[in-house]
């Protein structure tokens, strides 16, 4: 028998601002932790409305008892940098042992989930398929599915709201960046991208979604009434989130995206680049919502650490029409042929370029290298019509 999928929608809540999935939990679903023995993935940059992190609001719960902790990337504290893998310990705040999601295993085991009620998921996405927390919900919807434990998501805004952007990507690409047949920026909650997963994986799970209220698929962070908090360390700021889809392929090539910085992935640069020159062949596209400025930066972690780099920043002045994917795509063949002496793809671990895993397959970067890439989303709207349809029964919100 196909496991429940249950949406929990009962008493509407309101405070002034968008209601959390882990406030409505707390305050008419309780029924869910009554008497239970939880699991809960989560990290401490996980708060609600008023701040207060959502692991003190489990511990200090009268209805269940919290006794393990599992962190994504970066970890349950949300110290440890970018691909850094991670140990499981005991988590010093809560004296509760806290697995690693990110170590030896990017899923939980068997050994991992045994002894508790129910795994809760409580996790933060940036509304682009390669931000990997939508990739450790999956892998943790799968292990739920294996041991027969419910699984209950907490919903949480889409940060950067209703837009898609891209392609769908290709099965044969699948990577811990890209688990979901969801186009690059997909305009989904957190909880619907589990609905959608659960409806399409093999094995799906007992999934249960605790939704938001007061929440519109349109609206932004800033316009929620919930305060922004980075969800991981370079995750900075809504702009950050606003420019993420497009300014992340440059992760699978050799320029920088200022990781070592203050404005990681919204200032893009290497020792090689004549920033002015860039700046003013990039605003020359005339782009919907954003200009670039030329701009000098020193990262003291990651790629050219230490080095000076010369590049853009990029300023999204409207995020109704802003189309981060075009801006990233344009940026990068301005690069790839201005720069082409020194432009490189990399490697990933694998046998494929990363920038293909994130691309969702290699037609983009065969267009850059062909210098047809300024032409490659103009079919996407082709497949946003039919993603839009293959997915209308997993939706949450209007």
């Amino acid at each position: 028998m196909r496991p429940r999928q249950v949406v929990c929608f009962e008493g509407e809540v309101t405070n002034g601002v968008v209601t959390l999935g882990v406030e409505r939990l707390f305050q008419t679903e309780q029924d869910l932790l009554a008497g239970q023995s939880v699991g809960l993935v989560t990290n401490y940059t996980m708060t609600d409305s008023t701040l207060t992190p959502v692991i003190d609001l489990f511990l200090s719960s009268t209805t269940c008892l919290l006794t393990k902790l599992y962190g994504p990337e970066h970890g349950v504290r949300n110290a440890a940098k970018e691909g850094e893998l991670v140990a499981s310990t005991i988590d010093a705040h809560s004296a509760l042992p806290a697995y690693s999601l990110y170590g030896e295993a990017k899923k939980p085991t068997a050994e991992m989930l045994h002894g508790i009620d129910a795994l809760f998921i409580d996790l933060q996405d940036l509304g682009t398929r390669y931000y990997t927390n939508i990739s450790t919900v999956a892998l943790c919807m799968e292990a739920c599915a294996e041991v027969a434990l419910p699984c209950i998501v907490l919903d949480r805004p889409n940060p950067i709201g209703a837009r898609r952007e891209g392609y769908v990507i290709e099965e044969r690409y699948h990577s811990f960046v890209g688990m979901h047949a969801i186009p690059n920026r997909h305009g989904l909650t957190i909880g619907e991208v589990a609905r959608l997963y659960n409806r399409c994986c093999e094995t799906p799970c007992d999934l249960t979604v605790v939704p938001l209220s007061g929440w519109t698929r349109s609206m932004l962070q800033s316009e929620t009434g919930l305060p922004f908090i980075a969800p991981s360390p370079n995750a900075s700021s809504l702009d950050m989130a606003l420019l993420y889809t497009g300014t992340c392929l440059f992760e699978g090539t050799n320029v920088s995206v200022a990781r070592g910085t203050t404005r990681p992935f919204e200032m893009i640069g290497a020792p090689w680049i004549n920033g002015h020159a860039l700046a003013t062949q990039f605003n020359a596209h005339k782009l919907s919502g954003v200009r670039a400025r030329p701009v000098y930066f020193s990262p003291h972690v990651s790629l050219y650490a230490g080095e000076l780099c010369e590049g853009v920043q990029l300023h999204v002045d409207d995020a109704s029409v802003f189309h981060s994917l075009q801006a990233g795509i344009t940026l990068l063949q301005e690069i790839a042929i201005g720069y082409a002496a020194h432009f490189r793809f990399l490697m990933g671990s694998g046998t494929r370029p990363f920038f293909d895993l994130l691309a969702g397959d290699d037609r983009l970067r065969g267009a850059i290298q062909d210098e047809t890439a300024l032409q490659f989303l103009d079919k996407e709207s082709v497949e946003h019509e039919r993603f839009g349809r293959d997915i209308a029964d997993i939706l949450l919100y209007d």
